[in-house]
């Protein structure tokens, strides 16, 4: 598996080689050593099925694919770069503009989040700005979340689900299911509420990732 080295917050050293493969995003690449190739990845880990599928699901972010021997740097926008390991079983759930750099040995799909949510999956895209399909990663190796502002860890329980801004969230694992809430009560309809008047509940077991922002990539 390559090598994830944070050189700060905001750029990302990964070591390329034999069996050790990856794919970043578009113009992400900062800088490289060695002998590293990049090349425009149509399917970006998928077969062509899944191309089509992430194509007419809208999430088009164009991957390269790093291969040869050597070391790049990755950064983008000066976005905040976390790194998330996943070990077997594992399932990470993505918005595709939120990923930098994965292992190609991970496991990419598309996956529609109505299908969790039901109506609510479907009113979370329209409320966000999101897609109402998301990327899946799966298997064992490491990936990296480009966020404003970093991100916050917070576990998920059957006892304690978390609520989440829907432009707040970045990504989840585990075995978990989101639908979407609503809080708008009187204060919210004369103008004197937080403003927040959907949640997106996330319960089960699991993680997720929540930014130190509401803005969007």
């Amino acid at each position: 598996m390559p090598g994830y080295e944070s050189i700060n917050s905001k750029m990302l050293q990964v070591a390329v080689g034999p069996g050790r493969e990856v794919y970043s995003r578009r113009g992400a690449m900062l800088a490289y050593t060695g002998r590293v190739n990049f090349a425009p990845s149509a399917t970006g880990g998928q077969g062509i099925g899944g191309a089509l599928g992430r194509a007419v699901a809208g999430e088009r972010t164009v991957m390269m694919h790093v291969t040869g021997q050597g070391t790049a740097m990755f950064g983008h926008a000066g976005l905040h770069v976390n790194v998330v390991e996943l070990t077997g079983g594992d399932t990470l759930v993505v918005e595709a503009d939120r990923l930098l750099v994965h292992d190609a040995s991970l496991q990419v799909g598309t996956m529609f989040m109505g299908e969790q949510g039901g109506i609510g999956g479907v009113v979370r895209g329209a409320v966000s700005g999101q897609g109402l399909f998301t990327t899946t990663l799966a298997g064992q190796g490491s990936c990296a979340l480009l966020s404003h502002g970093g991100v916050m860890e917070m576990p998920i329980t059957p006892q304690r689900p978390v609520h989440v801004d829907p432009q707040a969230y970045v990504a989840h694992r585990g075995q978990v299911q989101n639908r979407l809430t609503t809080a708008v009560g009187l204060r919210d309809l004369i103008g004197r509420g937080s403003g927040e008047g959907f949640q997106l509940e996330l319960s089960g077991s699991g993680v997720v990732y929540v930014q130190a922002s509401e803005r969007k990539i």
